[in-house]
């Protein structure tokens, strides 16, 4: 299905509440997804793929407020708790089960740290969701553009060891036809990008070598045409790390949703 036949009119949960609608899922956005410019290409292919499964979904647009994780990582907790409650308080309102982001930290913070604030909800990241729609045989990848590429998948801190998921997201690189590789250090033992914790929006530490140039090096090391990664975060540290390594002519960093949706001609 070529784009222009995708016209993508992304539903707001206002409109959708006031025709006494409630949709099946809201997809959080994020602060990157919403702001970054890069990852504001990540958002875009996402919902191009909710559109071409037509998927019941809603956004929060301007209701929707950060969700407080760099707050509270930073230290910040009272910022957090007053970004969290607002967010409880307007989700609550359009009577929110079910959650799809695809940022790992927000990810985490809706699912783990929210519940203590009264706001209960399913939260899927958007591979998890991706592999629930390849699972169901929802999406089919019968395209071969990357059938030549190697590809390699960086692990978010925050998806990972923070939630025990790696299967989603190599599961979905498994269903794109292409060569996979491992970095050395995967799964459990993968190395951190380096931005989380707040990390990405102070000056770098006293050392030999910054983490995003390590784990580069790391991917390089695959012989990966592709570094994929499913973070916003994650994004931006290994692009920096493709350009610090001069890479930019032999490798690229997508997210895991570019691929599917470019598998799928969207």
């Amino acid at each position: 299905m070529s784009e222009n036949k995708i016209k993508i009119a992304v539903p707001l949960m206002a409109d959708e509440f006031a025709k006494g609608h409630k949709p099946e899922y809201l997809f959080w956005v994020g602060s990157a997804g919403a702001f970054d410019d890069r990852y504001k290409k990540v958002t875009r292919e996402f919902v191009k793929i909710l559109t071409y499964l037509k998927v019941d979904y809603a956004v929060l647009g301007t209701e929707e407020t950060d969700s407080g994780d760099v707050a509270r990582r930073a230290g910040n907790e009272m910022l957090f708790q007053m970004q969290a409650m607002m967010n409880i308080e307007v989700m609550n309102g359009y009577v929110v089960k079910k959650i799809v982001t695809c940022d790992p930290h927000d990810f985490n913070t809706l699912k783990n740290e929210y519940p203590d604030f009264g706001g209960n909800y399913e939260v899927l990241h958007h591979t998890q969701f991706l592999q629930k729609m390849i699972d169901e045989g929802k999406i089919k990848i019968d395209s071969g553009i990357f059938k030549d590429k190697k590809i390699t998948f960086h692990d978010p801190c925050y998806l990972g060891r923070g939630n025990g998921e790696y299967d989603a997201p190599r599961d979905v690189l498994k269903a794109i036809p292409s060569v996979k590789v491992e970095m050395e250090r995967h799964k459990s033992r993968a190395l951190c990008c380096g931005a989380g914790g707040g990390q990405m929006f102070k000056e770098a530490e006293k050392g030999y070598k910054e983490i995003f140039i390590e784990r580069t090096e790391e991917a390089i090391a695959t012989g990966a045409d592709i570094i994929c990664t499913a973070c916003p975060f994650c994004m931006t540290m290994m692009t920096d790390g493709i350009k610090y390594k001069n890479q930019e002519e032999r490798m690229k960093n997508y997210d895991v949703a570019e691929l599917v949706s470019m598998s799928l001609g969207l």
